[in-house]
């Protein structure tokens, strides 16, 4: 996405806007999409405008400091203690193991989890067999 400040020449209206790449303006601007939506002038021309970069660290703070994210990262591990606890891992044979206790009635005492592909879930869904995709954070992520 890049964010361009457009001027219109016939009123001076000066505005923002978003666009998925410079490509993308400069085809709205030959098909006459693009007008001030003050005066409904076509003849509107981007501007300079300075970069907005933000550092990586920034990124993180801000991270840290969101308490949403926060409470959300702290739900999602209360919830993988708990499928850790009451659940054996399985890793990459999720998909097997799970038509194994589907087809065989192969019981075990506790249900799985582990790795499975979006095809292998779609998959399992169709023949039946209850899967759930659960988010995960891995212990070295911050």
């Amino acid at each position: 996405m890049i964010k361009y400040k457009l001027i219109c020449k016939k009123c001076d209206n000066s505005f923002d806007s978003w666009f998925s790449s410079s490509k993308e303006y400069e085809k709205l601007k030959k098909l006459k999409h693009i007008n001030c939506f003050q005066c409904n002038s076509f003849n509107v021309e981007k501007t300079l405008m300075s970069p907005n970069v933000v550092k990586s660290k920034k990124i993180k703070n801000l991270y840290k400091k969101n308490s949403k994210v926060t409470k959300f990262k702290k739900k999602i591990r209360e919830y993988q203690k708990y499928i850790k606890n009451n659940f054996e891992y399985v890793g990459e044979n999720f998909a097997f193991e799970a038509r194994s206790i589907h087809y065989n009635n192969n019981k075990k005492n506790k249900g799985i989890y582990g790795n499975a592909t979006s095809e292998e879930v779609r998959e399992l869904k169709e023949e039946g067999i209850e899967t759930d995709i659960v988010p995960w954070i891995n212990d070295n992520d911050n």
